[in-house]
């Protein structure tokens, strides 16, 4: 009789250790693959940051040095490279290109225009941008306070001051804060993600009477 328990209790031990060695392959396994998903996104962000970067500095170059008129600046970037202007909010450090549409590829490189028209006109200027939750795009914008400065350049260069009047979140299907503004104003959103709740945090400001005033 000891001799049989003590057979079972050797296999039942042979067993026990070869479930464990399984399940610490299978662990070390997925722990891989979850380190291999975060190098490679963080690869990722690294290289839209780098395309951004170059981007905003051969948009500002070509501003700079071409000798097309401020017309064919303006119709040039806008068609051919698909850039609305530049965004800047120097609470949080950031400046990046502004596309002048959105779609996924678009908006993994740099924030992008995806309602209203030129701040020139009144009316609701939305722009989208990722939250990385680092300081990349627009991972930062809750850090913003009521009365904080968002300049907007256009492609003719000319600089237009926001001033942040309102900070909110709505769930990710609600669509208020593009329609909700002053028609005879020209107010900015910012729109991005909280990665935490699944939300859309929503940045409102209103632009100053000129443009081009600090």
């Amino acid at each position: 009789m000891n001799q049989i328990l003590a057979t079972k209790l050797v296999f039942f031990i042979k067993k026990k250790k070869k479930f464990y060695k399984v399940t610490f392959c299978v662990s070390f396994f997925l722990v891989l693959i979850f380190i291999g998903f975060i190098i490679y996104n963080l690869i990722s962000i690294k290289q839209y940051e780098k395309i951004s970067n170059e981007l905003s500095n051969n948009y500002n170059i070509y501003k700079l040095y071409s000798k097309y008129s401020e017309e064919e600046i303006k119709n040039k970037y806008e068609t051919e490279n698909e850039i609305f202007g530049i965004i800047e909010i120097p609470n949080i450090n950031i400046k990046y290109p502004i596309f002048s549409k959105l779609t996924d590829k678009l908006l993994k490189i740099s924030p992008c225009k995806f309602y209203g028209n030129s701040p020139k006109e009144d009316g609701n200027l939305c722009i989208a941008g990722h939250n990385y939750d680092n300081s990349k795009f627009f991972s930062n914008l809750s850090l913003l306070d009521i009365n904080d400065k968002i300049y907007i350049y256009d492609n003719l260069n000319n600089k237009y001051v926001y001033t942040v009047f309102k900070i909110y979140e709505v769930n990710d299907s609600d669509l208020s804060p593009i329609f909700d503004y002053n028609k005879f104003s020209k107010e900015l959103t910012l729109i991005t993600c909280n990665n935490f709740n699944q939300n859309r945090l929503v940045v409102k400001s209103s632009q100053n009477k000129n443009p081009n005033t600090y």
